[in-house]
């Protein structure tokens, strides 16, 4: 897929609209994504942290299941965003990995600059996919 630069910043810059609203009480690390479906619609997630640590929830996911819970199966981009340009959790690119491999990731930092730019594949190398579970009968 070839995307516009246009394109790249304004899904970046939707994640950082996105972020404002973070729930990140104790880590104070706020992270915003937006996600583009190949059938054009955009979904928007934040990280939500909880007091018990283990059930915090990262942007990503948020992005992905608002989609997948809207029918939305097959991804074209996400956008990540935290003040430094921080990478997905292995967590968030396993999720990524479930829904498409060539799904674009971009990563950047608050003030919007694209720190890096890749694809699910190369975020998780030897991704384990829905296709390691089919068994030979």
């Amino acid at each position: 897929m070839s995307l516009t630069n246009a394109e790249r910043q304004s899904l970046i810059d939707l994640a950082i609209e996105a972020r404002r609203k973070a729930y990140a009480p104790y880590s104070k690390y706020k992270v915003g994504a937006a996600l583009r479906t190949k059938s054009g619609r955009i979904y928007t997630g934040v990280n939500i942290e909880n007091a018990a640590y283990p059930h915090t929830i990262c942007a990503e996911r948020v992005a992905i299941f608002k989609a997948v819970s809207d029918g939305e199966m097959e991804f074209e981009l996400i956008s990540v965003v935290t003040d430094n340009g921080g990478s997905p959790c292995g967590g968030c690119r396993q999720v990524m990995a479930e829904f498409g491999l060539d799904t674009i990731v971009l990563i950047a930092d608050g003030q919007g600059r694209l720190v890096k730019e890749m694809t699910v594949r190369e975020l998780l190398p030897e991704a384990f996919t829905p296709e390691h579970l089919e068994v030979d009968d």
